[in-house]
């Protein structure tokens, strides 16, 4: 039985010798040439001020609200339906992350939640594009202009996506990058901050390398330069091993994501006529970066039993994303019933650039047949019969 995984990173020959010419320079660590490399590239192609590569996302997040100067007490308003990093960096700092429901049919943040939300003690938003998928930055920036609050775009999954004709990524004053190992392009671990401010750049690059800057560039000055360290940073420097795999990859992007739509189309068309599923929908103004393929199951489908059928097939599949404010440690008195319910109706199938449509065509077959298996529908039922 052929194993078709949920994800799959499009690594190869490019990017192995991409990391021999790090191993032959004799400076794998962060902050190098490779890194300042990447870091002009992106900040090319994005149109930004500067770009900060760090270890992940998460550690992007984090630097992004210090540098934006969020204190204890604080409120940011945080997409709900999404991998629960934008609370967690929330309140690393001792803030507090609101909830935002959001939209039934792309499963972005609403901006109407956003507006209601907005209290005395907020300071910002979140915008998360959902596994791929742009969040409505026209309305949200209408609102946080309109408040005085910043605007963070967590664009972790979307990488080659774009909205209005501009890149995920280049959607808000500051956006954060992931480029882990399910991502359109990936060195395993890694991630970048994107800054139209370049202050604000600066005091994250600073913040990113325990507040005493570049060691590489320090070895290159006569003397012997000490420095001192005048505020608590953090170790998120990004590999020049990593920055030189991702100088590859995002030269490869328009293909890897070429090959993603493709997958994509493929199972809409085959699902175009399953009452069971409903696929992603993506609004004319945008273009999603499929990271992840998923379908909302009917409320009459068990769920855990079609992902053991999948899973017993050697198909990958997972749950989607998180409805963060029904996990314990975010636990609030925060109502998000459209996440809630995508939450425990939405079912990733596998999605890479390195599925073949046969593999794409089995993965249905399978699905279909699973489906109605596990469906309570009385309709379903009686057509079977």
């Amino acid at each position: 039985m052929e194993a078709i995984p949920l994800v799959h990173a499009s690594l190869g020959e490019r990017e192995l010798a991409a990391v021999a010419e790090v191993f032959a320079s004799g400076w794998p660590a962060g902050q190098g040439p490779k890194g300042k490399a990447l870091e002009a590239e992106l900040a090319q192609k994005y149109a930004v001020a500067d770009a900060v590569a760090v270890s992940n996302c998460g550690a992007a997040l984090h630097l992004a609200l210090m540098a934006l100067d969020v204190s204890p007490g604080d409120e940011v308003i945080v997409a709900d339906y999404t991998f629960p990093a934008p609370a967690h960096a929330v309140r690393y700092l001792g803030a507090v992350p609101v909830f935002a429901d959001v939209r039934a049919d792309t499963a972005t943040v609403d901006p109407q939640a956003v507006a209601d939300l907005v209290g005395p003690r907020t300071v910002g938003v979140i915008a998360v594009d959902t596994v791929g998928m742009p969040a409505d930055y026209a309305p949200l920036r209408a609102i946080t202009d309109r408040h005085g609050l910043f605007l963070v775009e967590d664009a972790a999954c979307a990488v080659g996506a774009t909205y209005q004709g501009r890149q995920a990524g280049s959607l808000a004053e500051v956006a954060c990058l992931s480029f882990h190992g399910r991502k359109g392009a990936t060195s395993g671990e890694g991630g970048a901050l994107l800054a139209t401010d370049p202050a604000l750049a600066a005091d994250a690059r600073l913040r990113s390398s325990f507040g005493i800057g570049s060691i590489f560039d320090m070895g290159k000055v006569v003397g012997l330069p000490i420095p001192e360290f005048t505020e608590i940073g953090y170790n998120f420097k990004l590999s020049d091993i990593a920055a030189a795999i991702l100088q590859v990859q995002l030269d490869r992007i328009d293909e890897l994501l070429a090959r993603r739509t493709a997958v994509a189309a493929q199972y809409t068309e085959l699902l175009a006529d399953e009452e069971l599923t409903t696929t992603p929908w993506v609004p004319e103004d945008r273009t999603h970066a499929w990271q992840s393929y998923m379908v909302t199951l009917d409320a009459s489908v068990d769920r855990a039993a079609v992902a053991a059928d999948l899973r017993a097939q050697g198909i990958g599949c997972g749950h989607g994303a998180w409805a963060t404010h029904l996990q314990p440690v975010f636990a609030s008195g925060d109502s998000c019933p459209v996440s809630a319910d995508l939450f425990h109706r939405n079912l990733a199938l596998p999605m890479h650039a390195e599925l073949t449509a046969s593999q794409v065509e089995r993965v249905v077959e399978v699905l279909r047949g699973s489906l109605r298996t596990h469906s309570t529908s009385t309709r379903i039922l009686g057509g079977a019969a």
